[in-house]
């Protein structure tokens, strides 16, 4: 599947922000699509999908004008060298990246730089001087384990910024720290976060 290409648009204003979502293997994931929709009211979005996610995201409920992204269409539009790869065009084109929710597995994948799939393969191509933010959604011994603060004080040296999960009852009956924010949180700490650094005159998003 290929990255749709902008058309030149001249003397438009500013565009909008470009929202990657991305969605990893948590029973949290039954909310991308609100998420999705909390997004797209203010921005451009795209959004990824692991396989393991796929069994909690709900496609028909996503936005219509959003595209969702999976690992078989990593190299299904690509033939010969010199065609695009998807994980280098979805980097280029995103100006702020956001995963939510984020699994055990895939931060304890990201933390040891590994890129099995579509999501990490962004993840290891991120230009850092770009906002990234994680959501992390697991069980509250997954989340207090001590790999699990291994795993964020390497993610946190990237510049990724957290954040955290809070305390309810979770989808496995346990009571604790470990649920994905709510994605009205999510959307809001990413736009506040996203407009106090662009500022009007900020070159960064034209």
């Amino acid at each position: 599947m290929m990255v749709e290409t902008e058309p030149v648009q001249v003397n438009s204003g500013p565009r909008k922000p470009r929202i990657l979502l991305a969605a990893s293997g948590s029973v949290a994931a039954i909310k991308f699509a609100n998420l999705c929709h909390c997004f797209s009211e203010w921005a451009e979005v795209k959004a990824v999908a692991t396989r393991a996610s796929l069994h909690f995201i709900d496609r028909a409920s996503l936005p219509k004008d959003v595209i969702l992204y999976t690992d078989e269409d990593e190299w299904s539009s690509w033939s010969k060298i010199g065609d695009s790869v998807l994980h280098i065009e979805l980097r280029q084109w995103a100006d702020v990246m956001v995963i939510a929710p984020l699994s055990a597995n895939t931060l304890a994948k990201i933390a040891g730089g590994l890129c099995d799939n579509l999501l990490t393969c962004i993840v290891r191509a991120w230009d850092y001087s770009k906002p990234f933010f994680i959501a992390p959604a697991m069980n509250t011994f997954m989340w207090t384990n001590p790999f699990t603060e291994r795993h964020l004080m390497s993610i946190d040296e990237l510049g990724i910024t957290l954040i955290p999960p809070i305390t309810k009852r979770l989808a496995c009956g346990d009571y604790g720290n470990g649920a994905m924010a709510e994605p009205s949180l999510i959307y809001s700490s990413v736009r506040l976060f996203f407009e106090s650094r662009n500022q009007p005159g900020d070159a960064r998003v034209s």
